[in-house]
């Protein structure tokens, strides 16, 4: 057991430290730009195209001209935004929902549940490429079509403790005494079926990540003006083949980065509660 509170600890400690990177470079990157110590990463007109990894840029540059590396750094702050954006609303939508569904039981519940299920079971990229391709390109479009596609797991979660937790006796002595169900729904439940969240969450965001980049590759992300890895990682695909490595590891090497300090938060956040748990029942 001791072991496995060190490793927790150890991929906690180490997935904050690298969220934090992207954080500080997603805050910095626009502060710098616009004070002139790094160029515009939409404007390449006076640089050499594919020019290689210099002191002038330290990435390369793209076939525009573009400083792949400022790109690289600019999209971290669109896919933190993107990210957060969507799985927020997938909380604000999925936990409410679910706790309904799992309290009010009956058609309610059956239709929700048909709705959820079906949405499930589709493929989470094909799902959103549907709706980004309905809704557009756009951060706010993007998030709108991840968030479909996560509310259904957060659904599902607190749907089902909700159904469990509504049968103990402090719900039964709750409704004995006048309390009604959006009180005891409120009061009772929430704080009781919120606590398989933070995992979820984490875990989903390092998956919208990996989804963003995908919808970005296809060209139904975010609008060309915006820097993002996915559309960039499309840009290098003819790049590549010509010995042009740089324009494809920089927004490969950043998006893996996020993916993995969110894994490791969202792992160590799941082992966390799994040895409390264990420690709890006394086994």
């Amino acid at each position: 057991m001791f072991g496995s509170k060190t490793l927790s600890s150890q991929m906690a400690r180490w997935g904050i430290l690298i969220l934090c990177a992207y954080f500080a470079a997603a805050l910095i990157t626009p502060a710098l730009t616009s004070l002139g110590f790094l160029p515009d990463p939409q404007l390449g007109l006076d640089n050499p195209i594919y020019a290689s990894p210099s002191l002038d840029h330290w990435c390369g540059t793209d076939r525009l001209g573009r400083d792949v590396c400022v790109r690289t750094l600019t999209g971290s702050r669109v896919a933190l935004t993107v990210v957060l954006l969507a799985v927020s609303l997938a909380v604000l939508i999925g936990v409410p929902l679910g706790i309904l569904s799992g309290y009010l039981g009956g058609f309610f519940d059956r239709v929700i549940v048909l709705l959820m299920e079906t949405l499930y079971t589709m493929p989470v990229l094909l799902l959103s490429v549907v709706i980004a391709f309905l809704l557009g390109r756009g951060i706010v479009n993007a998030a709108i079509a991840l968030c479909v596609v996560y509310v259904p797991q957060y659904f599902r979660v607190v749907r089902n403790q909700t159904a469990q937790a509504k049968a103990e006796l402090y719900v039964e002595a709750a409704r004995a005494m006048g309390a009604g169900p959006l009180w005891i729904m409120r009061k009772y439940l929430l704080k009781n079926v919120i606590t398989s969240v933070p995992v979820l969450l984490t875990l989903n965001a390092a998956d919208a990540v990996l989804v963003l980049g995908g919808l970005g590759f296809l060209g139904l992300g975010l609008p060309e003006a915006i820097p993002e890895w996915g559309s960039d990682l499309n840009m290098a695909l003819d790049a590549v083949p010509i010995g042009i490595w740089w324009t494809a590891l920089y927004p490969g090497i950043a998006m893996f980065g996020l993916v993995l300090g969110l894994s490791f938060v969202g792992e160590a956040l799941e082992e966390f509660m799994n040895l409390n748990n264990v420690e709890d029942s006394g086994i």
